[in-house]
């Protein structure tokens, strides 16, 4: 014959909560326009190999009137942008941006 007792359960005050992760940050694309003036107005260009090259604005550039008005408020940002450019297929690679 079976008991009919229950024994009385305490809640369990020690369980593990879930412990939520951090999203992880983003970072924050160049905007379109940075790039397209990069590729437009880029004069230095360092040869990587393998028919690549890395393309940039020098500080001198970035100061002359065209290169000013077609960036705007995102010229300091594009001082920070480096395509890395595919000669072969004329196609980016990798838009890359210093910190």
């Amino acid at each position: 014959m079976a008991s009919q007792f229950q024994p009385r359960r305490r809640p369990n005050r020690y369980s593990p909560r879930p412990v939520k992760a951090p999203a992880p940050a983003r970072p924050t694309l160049p905007p379109a326009a940075v790039v397209d003036a990069v590729l437009r107005f880029h004069d230095v260009a360092v040869d990587q190999g393998g028919e690549r090259t890395l393309l940039r604005l020098s500080a001198h550039r970035l100061h002359q009137p065209e290169v000013e008005a077609a960036l705007g408020a995102y010229a300091d940002r594009a001082a920070r942008v480096a395509i890395l450019w595919n000669e072969r297929e004329s196609e980016i690679i990798r838009v890359l941006e210093a910190a």
